[in-house]
């Protein structure tokens, strides 16, 4: 019987079709005592199924796969289910597939030959409302927003004096809840603030925005 006073562990479904990944990835997982898996699926297709039948909080997805993609997979899911966190684990870093799987929903993005720690903590990040990139994967998308020319490069000129503050705490990778707490707001109207931001900049998602604020130089530091 599970102890009710015990905290809920974070149930993650395992979507990639090489079986030594799943397997490497449950017995890192078994050894976590906030991280339960609740299964493993060979495909994109199966994943989808898996995932209305079990309602994992957490998907860890690879991109490549037979019978579907994890990126059509990822678009399905977060369809059905916005609610699901999806972390993608891949070995790609092109630019079209880090755009393609954050823009379909995936709220993280970590290499396959990343630390098992690092893998964790995405879906820690994904399940606290964060968003979690791999380093290089920041640089490269950092990169590409330094690059384009366009008329949102006008330093968030729209945006009000709140707004600018939710953008900083976006940029500081705060989660909706914890953005309200940090400005004595409820979650729902840190959700509308963002929203609202998302539209101003013409963004898709709100690692655009992170990423936005913080190449723009719009994120200050933590107070102590």
């Amino acid at each position: 019987m599970t102890d009710p006073t015990e905290p809920a562990r974070i149930r993650v479904l395992i979507v990639d079709d090489h079986s030594v990944v799943r397997m490497g990835l449950r017995v890192f997982f078994d050894l976590q005592p906030d991280i339960e898996v609740v299964g493993e699926a060979a495909d994109g297709s199966e994943g989808v199924a898996m995932a209305r039948r079990l309602e994992p909080d957490v998907i860890l997805m690879d991109l490549l796969m037979p019978n579907m993609d994890g990126i059509t997979a990822i678009g399905r899911i977060k369809a059905e289910r916005p609610e699901t966190e999806i972390v993608t684990m891949t070995s790609f870093i092109e630019e079209d597939k880090v755009t393609a799987a954050l823009e379909a929903g995936a709220s993280g993005y970590v290499l396959k030959d990343a630390e098992a720690e690092e893998v964790a903590g995405a879906v820690r990040a994904a399940y606290a409302g964060e968003v979690h990139l791999d380093p290089a994967v920041a640089r490269l998308l950092a990169q590409r927003l330094r690059q384009r020319k366009s008329p949102q490069e006008s330093l968030a000129e729209p945006l009000t004096d709140r707004e600018k503050d939710v953008l900083n705490l976006l940029g500081q990778g705060m989660s909706n809840k914890e953005i309200g707490t940090a400005l004595f707001i409820t979650e729902r109207t840190a959700r509308t603030y963002v929203s609202n931001i998302l539209g101003k900049l013409g963004l898709a998602s709100r690692t655009q925005a992170a990423l936005y604020a913080v190449e723009h130089k719009l994120v200050e530091p933590p107070k102590a």
